[in-house]
């Protein structure tokens, strides 16, 4: 179940590098309005599964595609702050939603929820579709033809500048251990909030909307700060945050002390988020970025998978804090190598422009391609 969605979001990514940044949108949208049909309307659970499937369609075109439509309406050196304006957007509406769908679910029930968020994604859906026909007529009209032949190009090129040991490889090697470190823990989260802090179900729910406020009010400044000192600066910052809660975790008890943890947590988070996605969009060319969003906007399955069950063998064998610190000193040691290979040079859009023929899929101009990534 891990593995799964990192292989579509793989070829969401490739779709939207072939087809159009607006185009994968769109069709990501009506993919979006099945998701909602098949659970308002499915008479058996089999049927929802069947709004389950569209919806991870939707999540692996709409993802990556978003975020290399942002990268390139962007100018480099504003990057990062516009990343960080769109992160504090869907932050609001994270904080927002969830009170207002529980109140449709308390008052009028499951299917009136749904229906009405239906509405919202189908008016969203006419606005991106009207989108991708005015950019089907301009810088999206001659789309790639979905080919076997160029999905092992684009592939080809991805591996090379993972391979290279260049920006990638590091991004890659520290998303992959924070991943598998917070996979020993984040399921074993809630048992902990409730049988050892005595936490009720509303009270740890109060929690993850802690954590979005204090996501959604450091963003923008983590953006601008990116822009201005460079994205390794608020990686690392975010990793050292992630190691403070993690250990602050341990220490405190009761709801305010939980409360400042998952603060710390969204302070975190927040200043990674907009210099991570600049990172990723200057450091690979254009034709890629929606392969590597995508590759790196959903967890790494097959890596991580065996996590969460070595940290429930760590809970009962050793301690149940031992996961958690794992975890914290997994974060802190990240920090090392962002704050030293996360570097880009400054003539980043040079580089990048010399290597964006790297993607048409010929052998030598794939080694020229992880020849001028490895200089990165």
């Amino acid at each position: 179940s891990q593995a799964i969605p990192l292989v579509v979001q793989i070829l969401g990514g490739w779709v939207s590098d072939s087809l159009g940044r607006l185009r994968s949108i769109a069709i990501g949208s009506v993919a979006g309005n099945l998701t909602y049909a098949g659970f308002i309307l499915a008479p058996t659970w089999q049927w929802v599964l069947s709004g389950m499937f569209f919806s991870a369609v939707t999540r692996s075109l709409i993802g990556p595609s978003f975020n290399a439509f942002i990268a390139e309406q962007s100018a480099e050196h504003t990057r990062a702050r516009v990343f960080g304006i769109t992160d504090t957007l869907f932050m609001v509406i994270a904080v927002v939603g969830p009170p207002l769908g529980g109140y449709l679910v308390d008052h009028h029930g499951f299917r009136i929820m749904l229906a009405v968020a239906w509405l919202f994604y189908l008016f969203a859906t006419l606005i991106r579709v009207s989108m991708a026909r005015v950019a089907a007529r301009g810088h999206e009209a001659n789309p790639q033809r979905l080919t076997f032949g160029n999905l092992r190009s684009n592939l080809g090129a991805m591996l090379g500048l993972l391979l290279s040991g260049g920006v990638i490889t590091w991004v890659l090697i520290t998303d992959g251990v924070r991943d598998i470190a917070f996979s020993l823990s984040y399921n074993l989260m809630p048992v902990y909030l409730e049988q050892i802090g005595n936490m009720t179900y509303q009270q740890i729910g109060w929690l993850g909307s802690v954590f979005g406020v204090s996501m959604m009010l450091v963003t923008i400044p983590a953006g601008w700060m990116a822009d201005r000192k460079g994205e390794r600066l608020g990686i690392v910052f975010g990793f050292t945050l992630e190691f403070i809660a993690m250990f602050t975790f341990m220490q405190v008890n009761g709801f305010w002390g939980y409360a400042l943890v998952w603060a710390l947590f969204g302070l975190g988070a927040g200043m990674m988020s907009p210099a991570y996605n600049s990172l990723i969009s200057k450091a690979v060319p254009e034709k890629l970025r929606g392969t590597a969003f995508g590759l790196f906007g959903t967890s790494l399955g097959l890596v991580s998978l065996p996590a969460p069950a070595l940290g429930a063998q760590m809970w009962e064998r050793y301690s149940p804090r031992l996961p958690f610190y794992v975890t914290g000193f997994a974060a802190l040691f990240s920090a090392i190598p962002a704050w030293f290979k996360f570097k880009l040079p400054k003539n980043g859009e040079t580089q990048e422009a010399k290597i964006v023929s790297a993607t048409n899929g010929d052998a030598g101009e794939n080694a020229e391609f992880v020849e001028v990534s490895k200089q990165r």
